[in-house]
């Protein structure tokens, strides 16, 4: 029975650590999600399928993700897979469809609250008696132009005016560039959508003439009557009907008296109809496993601002190219060491190289490349590959897990696409040309320092199309150009700025808006990281994480540590080599466990500082637990000089995995045979760090054996701040639990003779 209970035993101690070090394993790679942005009700089929490049979150990069992890969980559908490129996850969904009906669409011509226009009119003409009135109308009944003669009604030779009558007249009714509004200018409905027996035209007398007197929509003509030569205005005032000379118009030479008159109307209406559209929405989240760099990374991304949007419709003229590339230095703190940042820019394959050069002490960078053209001579169907290359330099060599390093580098690709789609063909004017509507988005609120996106790009021309885009920045450091671009004010710019845009349309015209902007002070953000293994007399590392506006970085050595006990430690069982100062990572000793508290300063290159505090614990640095398996019972040999063996194996482990570096076998002899151990002398037969052990044993008797192991860390420290005494152990007897002595004794007995009878 004793022998079972030990092999469960042993079962047990043996199963239990190698569990729980499989967990540990597991637990250093970390998990991520980034959240699809939210769309919903998305109209028209170019919404069908969505692609989305979602940037990846702080102190997450490319490089250190698990690619296969990579996983979208939603209720789309992921078309293709999804892929890692220029610092982004990439990937492209079909859109959740739902065909939705909306009613009461209204149609103008080409663009908002433009309408169409007509302009109906009747040639009236006098005889060459100058009495007589030849009346010319359309004629509802037959749908084409009837033509009566009538008298003059005033005394004069020749007649001045024709008859008082109401004539009717009938141009065709036009529905060409009509453009579908949900409601809103920038709600626009695609006409293959409307559902064409609800298309209804409507007259809108706010914008028509005034003396009309009925109007229809009849025979697929605008269908007006209106008095000639008089009519009566809004005011009940009796006013005479302008009219036009026809004379040039007749198909026969005039005589005598003869005179011809184009009496003409002004006729605006509009359509309103029902649709019937495909919507589309998109959700969801991209997750995946990642592994934290902890060594200096090198990261980078490229965003194409020219031509926006990419691909780009050819226009039969160069296409501009402008190129965003941002550099980020990972899990490393020492910005006083950055030498220069280098950017290297280059359609691929070529060897004319662009280079841009800052020589910042900034751990992260950004250039723009505005300087490339795709040739108009190239084509109307073009796809242009880019290589850029950011690299940074050190002026002392940095330590990393391949070697030291004098710089690091990071390169990407962009495509940019000239499409030879044919433009969308632009209606002619139908009245003079409109003025655009410029709209500018800025935000209301931006630190100094900090770079800022000034954006124009939802501006309009209601007839044509925007052609070129003015700002003004007073203060900015950058200047800004295009539909929209990124600046940022200097310390010295504190306070409201207006910033202005006036846009000019194809026509030459112009418009121009305003808004507001408030730069505030640069204060930093302090933000504490705990790396390292917070467990008694193990090296922790405290990490700064702190931000602040890229162009008023965070000044290393300003930064400033403190370290105080909450409960358990106290003040000098916090160790450290040198001080708390000038530095964004210290690495740091607890000798006690408890609760200790870390609070971080930090102050940016522009004098703003910001302080921030996190509470730790400190776990206890746990003694082994010793476990010996020894036989109760042995006999000596007389084949072996009458030499006992006893096989002596060691199963203790440490319960919060560290290596057991030492173990010191000691046995001690009952030598009066008085069952009683205590005034025996141990006898050390083994310091070799031995697991498995054959104790030779000599004399008949009990003897009591005793292990004591010693660990070593097992997870980084700091070499110079422990001693030996900091490196637990235990033996037989102050291990927890303890093993019963008649486990840990063994017996040794002389072998019985063997009779042999003979007769």
């Amino acid at each position: 029975m004793k022998k079972l209970f030990c092999s469960l035993l042993v079962l047990t101690f043996l199963t239990t650590p190698l569990i729980q070090v499989r967990a540990v394993e597991a637990a250093e790679a970390r998990t991520a999600t980034i959240s699809i942005p939210i769309n919903t009700g998305l109209i028209g089929e170019e919404y069908a399928a969505k692609s989305y490049t979602l940037d990846l979150p702080i102190g997450v990069t490319a490089a250190s993700i698990n690619s296969s992890t990579l996983k979208y969980t939603g209720s789309n559908t992921l078309v293709g897979g999804i892929t890692l490129e220029n610092g982004g996850v990439n990937l492209k969904l079909n859109g959740v469809s739902n065909p939705k009906t909306i009613n009461n669409l209204t149609g103008f011509r080409a663009s908002w609250k433009e309408y169409y226009i007509a302009n109906p009119s009747n040639s009236i003409w006098r005889y060459s008696d100058g009495r007589r009135w030849q009346i010319n109308e359309y004629n509802e009944a037959t749908d084409g132009m009837k033509t009566y003669d009538k008298p003059s009604e005033d005394y004069s030779n020749p007649s001045s005016q024709p008859p008082r009558t109401v004539v009717s007249a009938a141009p065709f009714q036009s529905i060409d560039y009509v453009k579908w509004y949900n409601g809103s200018q920038n709600n626009v409905i695609d006409s293959k959508y409307i559902i064409g027996n609800t298309i209804t035209p409507h007259f809108d007398y706010v914008n028509s003439s005034t003396t009309l007197k009925e109007t229809k929509f009849k025979n697929n003509r605008i269908i007006v009557n209106y008095a000639i030569p008089y009519f009566v205005n809004s005011a009940g005032e009796t006013v005479e009907q302008k009219y036009s000379n026809q004379d040039a118009d007749a198909s026969h030479p005039l005589v005598g008296q003869a005179q011809g008159r184009k009496y003409e109307v002004r006729a605006a209406y509009y359509y309103t109809a029902d649709a019937k559209v495909p919507t589309y929405s998109y959700s969801g989240s991209v997750s995946f496993s990642y592994t934290p760099i902890t060594e200096p990374t090198l990261d980078g991304g490229v965003s194409i601002l020219k031509p926006s949007p990419n691909p780009a419709k050819f226009e039969g003229k160069d296409t501009e190219v402008s190129l965003r590339v941002k550099g980020d230095l990972l899990a490393y703190d020492n910005s006083s060491n950055i030498d220069e940042w280098i950017f290297y820019a280059k359609e691929t394959g070529s060897s004319d190289v662009k280079t841009k050069k800052d020589y910042g002490k900034v751990l992260n960078s950004t250039q723009t490349f505005d300087n490339f053209v795709i040739p108009k001579s190239r084509g109307s169907n073009v796809k242009q590959e880019y290589t850029l290359t950011v690299t940074v330099r050190f002026i002392k060599p940095v330590v990393t897990g391949n070697g030291t390093v004098s710089s690091l580098s990071k390169t990407m690709k962009a495509t940019v696409e000239v499409s030879d789609s044919p433009a969308p063909t632009t209606p002619p004017p139908a009245n003079n040309n409109k003025p655009p509507k410029a709209v500018l988005d800025v935000s209301e609120e931006v630190m100094a320092g900090e770079e800022t996106l000034i954006y124009g790009k939802d501006s309009y021309d209601p007839d044509g199309t925007i052609v070129d885009y003015k700002y003004n920045t007073p203060g900015a450091v950058e200047p800004v150009s295009g539909p929209f671009g990124w600046t940022w004010y200097p310390l010295s710019a504190l306070g409201q700025h207006s910033v202005r845009l006036t846009v000019t349309d194809n026509g030459g015209l112009t418009g121009s808006t305003s808004a507001k902007l408030v730069v505030i002070q640069p204060i930093p953000r302090a933000e504490i990281f705990i790396d390292g293994t917070k467990k008694q007399n193990r090296k922790v590392t405290l990490v700064s994480k702190s931000r602040s506006p890229e162009h008023y970085p965070i000044d290393e050595t300003k930064t400033l540590w403190t370290i105080s006990p909450v409960s358990g430690g106290t003040a000098g069982d916090i160790k450290y080599l040198g001080n708390l100062s000038g530095m964004n990572i210290k690495d740091v000793l607890f000798k006690k466990p408890g609760t200790y508290k870390a609070t971080l300063t930090v102050t940016n290159t522009a004098g703003f500082g910001d302080s921030t505090s996190m509470t730790f614990e400190i776990v206890p640095d746990e003694p082994p637990v010793v476990y010996i398996s020894v036989p109760n019972k042995i006999y000596r040999d007389p084949t072996q000089g009458n030499i006992a063996s006893a096989a002596l194996t060691d199963m203790s482990f440490s319960p919060d995995y560290d290596f057991l570096d030492r173990r010191i076998w000691e046995y001690r002899y009952d030598s009066n045979n008085d069952g009683n151990f205590g005034d025996e002398a141990w006898v050390i037969f083994s310091n070799e760090n031995k697991t498995v052990f054959n104790l030779q044993l000599s004399s008949v008797g009990r003897y009591e054996v005793k292990l004591t192991v010693i660990e070593e860390f097992d997870q980084p420290t700091i070499a110079e701040l422990v001693t030996e005494a900091d490196r637990r152990s235990a033996d037989s007897y102050s291990s927890v639990p303890a093993q019963p002595l008649a486990e840990r004794v063994v017996e040794v007995y002389n072998r019985a003779p063997v009779v042999d009878w003979s007769w």
